[in-house]
């Protein structure tokens, strides 16, 4: 049985940063996680929401080539980013996206298994190659595409934290501890 529902507390919701809802998001799935639920289980558009941030967070780390260096460059994942920024209607992030994995997909698999396995600082060619400023110069912002969809998501939910608690105890069927 699938946790049809994409949570957050009344806290995030009424904060005025988006990035919040998107937090709040990500601790109610790291949480299920603890308790051994397993990503099957949890709401697609909640996790296609956490990896988006995922990504979003590699970009501003350390640019393209963090991401895929982190990553592993993972087939699904890149799936479900790749998904995710239309569903957002991020169009100008899926183009990027589109062309920087072009790039990847244009390496040859040892250059690729290489550059995966060695070290992201320093000399790097490859991750100076993957690498392109042009994430942070447009004009869509993802952070509040990606709160706005979960808040006008059809199975969006805002709950006190005890309700959050109350909620996740049943379909866990188990107390959890709250720190």
């Amino acid at each position: 049985m699938e946790f049809g529902k994409i949570i957050v507390s009344e806290t995030a919701f009424n904060s005025e940063n988006p990035q919040d809802v998107i937090h709040s998001n990500i601790s109610i799935i790291n949480l299920m996680r603890e308790e051994g639920v397993n990503d099957d289980l949890i709401h697609e558009d909640a996790l296609m929401s956490y990896y988006l941030d995922y990504y979003w967070s590699q970009l501003l780390e350390g640019n393209f080539a963090q991401f895929v260096h982190q990553s592993g460059w993972d087939k699904e994942l890149n799936e479900l980013i790749e998904e995710g920024l239309a569903l957002i209607g991020a169009e100008r992030h899926l183009e990027l996206f589109q062309q920087q994995a072009k790039k990847v997909k244009l390496m040859s698999s040892v250059k690729l298994a290489k550059f995966l396995k060695g070290k992201l600082e320093g000399v790097n060619p490859v991750r100076d190659a993957l690498n392109l400023d042009a994430f942070f110069e447009l004009e869509e912002n993802l952070i509040e595409r990606n709160a706005h969809f979960l808040k006008s998501h059809p199975d969006f939910e805002v709950l006190s934290v005890d309700e959050i608690f109350t909620t996740l105890e049943a379909f866990v069927g188990h107390e959890i501890k709250r720190m």
